[in-house]
């Protein structure tokens, strides 16, 4: 299945983009545990998808994605992206943006370190590389970092009644809850 953007920098735009419009200093690598993070989740939250087509490698300090950390090793690089991403894709990194952004960049290297993913990886030595089936069960069953109903609000509606609705995107494969 692809992924839901066309690349990595996608999302690393995003992100940087994002704390821009917040004027905040992004740190390079409270750009790389964000990214991580989003990956992880949108594995959770989709059934194994992945965000973006990305490969993370265990590094002394934490994860980091090895294009990205080089294309922006001297600021943000001339890069031709589309910077607009699909609809649901924008909802679920506010939803990690708001989770997690705020977050200082030791408590997000915190998070990433402790999981099982980047452990087992980085047992393996520097520059090893964190499996994406490894990242999406760390944070399934996640006991050192929020659980995906925490990072992923649902969104609201209300019904014809005015009665409040929770509404998620259809995901391929998965039964509602209580349903056939």
């Amino acid at each position: 299945m692809p992924a839901a953007v066309e690349s990595a920098f996608d999302v690393a735009f995003w992100f940087s983009d994002m704390a821009l419009n917040e004027n905040e200093y992004l740190q390079p690598q409270k750009l790389h545990r964000l990214m991580f993070l989003a990956q992880a989740y949108y594995a959770v939250a989709y059934s194994g998808c992945r965000l973006m087509p990305a490969v993370f490698v265990a590094e002394e300090f934490g994860p980091i994605e090895p294009t990205i950390y080089k294309a922006f090793a001297k600021g943000r690089p001339e890069v031709d992206v589309d910077l607009i991403v699909p609809e649901d894709v924008e909802s679920f990194l506010r939803s990690i943006w708001r989770r997690f952004g705020h977050h200082s960049t030791e408590r997000l290297t915190r998070i990433t370190n402790e999981t099982e993913a980047y452990r087992e990886a980085s047992r393996r030595g520097l520059r090893a590389e964190i499996g994406h089936a490894s990242m999406r069960r760390s944070f399934a069953g996640a006991q050192d970092a929020p659980a995906l109903d925490q990072v992923l609000k649902p969104k609201v509606l209300r019904s014809q009644t005015g009665s409040p609705v929770a509404v998620r995107s259809w995901v391929p494969g998965n039964r509602p809850r209580g349903g056939i």
